[in-house]
């Protein structure tokens, strides 16, 4: 984050097999403003998150926030880990004019201040700028090399240079303060490094901030084979030299993303938060969100929660889409084969009609409430077949107001378009569809964009089960419920526009 307009100039697309792309549509419940954002971290099954002035968001399920205790330590542009029985919390402060500033850190056993063991320690300075030097030691970014366990804090803003220094795991503190700090970009702030497939990846923020709705903030990446750099783009452009390809900017009525933070949750499943410095429908506030991280070609790309609508729900493994177990009736009714009379021509769709020719002008969508008149009326079984556009094909993805969600969305109904008849899990882990929706748990829908773009879909709860279950693909024809193997095809799904 930085204090004053910057003079810096202002420095992807991912399609996987038609899945669904859109801008960002549910905005985070509750209260989420804030700026700056921490990474999330989470502590005895709540999420966390910490912002410039002293701000803390707090969610027991990473959808509803609420907000927190202000830690012991206020700033600018804090970041949070959690190592051992330890939480470090890293606070930047200018001291005077910028860019003399400091990076402090504080440490606590738990973040949950109803605990007895909720105390804030002082850590001391970490990280400094003296004012001189082409440095502004602000917006740190602290990660854990999952490769040899050592730590590390990048820091800096639009004052210069981005930089790297070593802390030590176990107390948080660097390793030696003598030691020469590494340059590693230049011209852009809110820094943080993430590690995928022998790759680092120093992802900052460009662009202005504190601006709202005239804002120009947007989050662009580097990637180095070493985690002290050189980080090149993927023109081949360093980030010393002003290089970044772009991973998320404005669209839909959220403008200026910035401070990215990893929420991986395992399974294929991996998601970043970040802020908005306008929400056009909170009035231009500062917001959080949390959207998916997706991977293409060695490179992240950001992803979108799923939007509400109509959907063909499509197994990547088969092919083959989910319905009700009915007798389908073909779109523009059952084809005459009485054309043996027809010209040559005309029998094979010369222009002139016949067998296929059509029937001429435009076929309507089926009428849902017309071909439904022989469905059964209780519980319908579910199956899966090759997509035909009937009405039975087609499921309307609606979120649930006050049932909760989890890390950026809410939970779903998935129903036939045009009526109440509800995808639900059964106690023996099957699939069924209701005819009405109760919004029980076994009736609210997750939906998870995994790192490929494709999509999880797991019940909300399967009844008198503890288990974690996901819709899967049982040959061509048969869908159930099996525990999510992120190694398989089997539990991964399209949602298409029919």
């Amino acid at each position: 984050m930085k204090t004053r307009q910057s003079t810096a100039p202002v420095t992807c697309t991912l399609a996987i097999l038609a899945a669904i792309w859109a801008s960002p549509v549910f905005a985070l419940d509750g209260q989420v403003q804030i700026h700056d954002p921490s990474t999330i971290v989470q502590c005895n099954g709540e999420f966390y998150t910490y912002g410039t002035g002293g701000s803390c968001l707090v969610s027991d399920d990473g959808w509803t926030w609420r907000r927190g205790v202000t830690p012991a330590r206020r700033g600018m542009a804090p970041d949070i880990i959690h190592l051992g029985d330890r939480y470090y919390l890293y606070v930047a402060a200018n001291i005077g004019a910028q860019p003399k500033a400091a990076v402090n850190m504080i440490w606590n056993k738990t973040l949950d201040p109803d605990s007895p063991d909720y105390k804030w320690e002082e850590g001391g300075v970490v990280a400094s700028s003296d004012g001189v030097e082409f440095c502004n030691a602000i917006d740190p970014g602290v990660f854990l090399d999952p490769t040899d366990g050592k730590l590390w804090l990048t820091y800096g803003s639009y004052f210069g240079f981005v930089r790297l220094v070593q802390l030590d795991p176990k107390t948080g503190k660097r390793v030696d303060p003598n030691d020469k700090p590494v340059d590693i970009a230049i011209n852009c702030e809110a820094s943080v490094m993430i590690y995928h497939d022998g790759w680092y990846y120093l992802l900052a923020t460009h662009g202005s901030c504190l601006r709202g709705a005239d804002s120009s903030y947007n989050i662009r990446v580097c990637r180095a084979r070493k985690v002290t750099g050189p980080f090149v783009d993927s023109m081949g452009v360093e980030m010393l030299k002003g290089g970044g390809k772009l991973f998320v900017g404005s669209g839909g009525r959220v403008i200026g993303p910035g401070h990215f933070g990893l929420l991986d949750l395992g399974d294929g499943v991996q998601k970043f938060s970040c802020h908005y410095e306008a929400d056009l429908d909170r009035g231009g506030a500062s917001v959080l969100d949390i959207r998916p991280v997706l991977w293409k070609d060695g490179w992240p790309v950001a992803g979108d929660n799923l939007k509400e609508g109509t959907y063909e729900i499509e197994s990547v493994r088969t092919g083959t889409a989910l319905e009700l177990a009915v007798e389908g009736v073909p779109v523009g009714g059952r084809r005459s084969m009485g054309m043996r009379g027809a010209a040559p021509g005309e029998r094979r769709g010369g222009g002139g009609g016949g067998m296929f020719g059509g029937i001429g002008g435009v076929i309507p969508p089926q009428d849902v409430a017309q071909v439904s008149m022989n469905w059964p009326a209780g519980n319908v079984d579910i199956r899966m077949a090759n997509y035909m556009c009937q009405a039975q094909q087609k499921w309307t993805v609606t979120p649930v107001a006050n049932a909760g969600g989890y890390p950026g969305s809410p939970y779903f109904k998935i129903a036939i378009a045009g009526t109440d008849r509800t995808l639900a899990a059964t106690e023996d882990g099957e699939l069924v569809a209701l005819p009405t929706f109760t919004g029980g748990a076994e009736q609210l829908w997750r939906t998870d964009q995994l790192t490929d773009g494709t999509w999880r879909i797991m019940p909300k709860a399967v009844p008198n089960s503890k288990d974690s279950l996901a819709l899967s693909a049982v040959g061509s024809s048969f869908a159930t419920l099996a525990k999510f193997d992120p190694a398989s095809d089997k539990q991964r799904w399209l949602f298409k526009t029919p």
